[in-house]
């Protein structure tokens, strides 16, 4: 078995989704990439679902973007950054915020460390 790298990730958060009356725990990762280039855009960062096609079925992937999409989101509180969840996703028990992309930079949320909501 080979040696597992230590993750790039440093800030930690365990913040709090108010919902309806509900207090949700979620864990957030963010990279210090990500967070500075959230930083750079304003310091929001709105995450949402998006559903792709494919031969074999659909698969969800989180879409992010510093400008909110047209649909109803919940703030979580995170450090750093103000994070906001599309209300109509779960609750993931971790959220991972990285920065990615060599020409172009932006970043991408990963659903309990899935490219794809599960």
């Amino acid at each position: 078995m080979a040696n597992a790298r230590p993750s790039p990730c440093v800030r930690v958060a365990l913040p709090l989704i108010f919902s309806g009356g509900t207090v949700w725990r979620v864990r957030v990762q963010a990279s210090p990439e990500a967070v500075r280039l959230i930083e750079e855009q304003g310091g929001k960062l709105y995450v949402w679902a998006k559903r792709s096609r494919c031969c074999h079925g659909s698969l969800t992937f989180l879409e992010t973007s510093n400008e909110p999409a047209e649909r109803s989101y919940r703030l979580v509180s995170a450090d750093e950054i103000e994070l906001y969840l599309d209300e109509r996703l779960g609750d993931p028990e971790e959220l991972v915020i990285e920065a990615g992309g060599r020409r172009r930079k932006h970043v991408h949320a990963y659903w309990n460390g899935c490219a794809y909501v599960v």
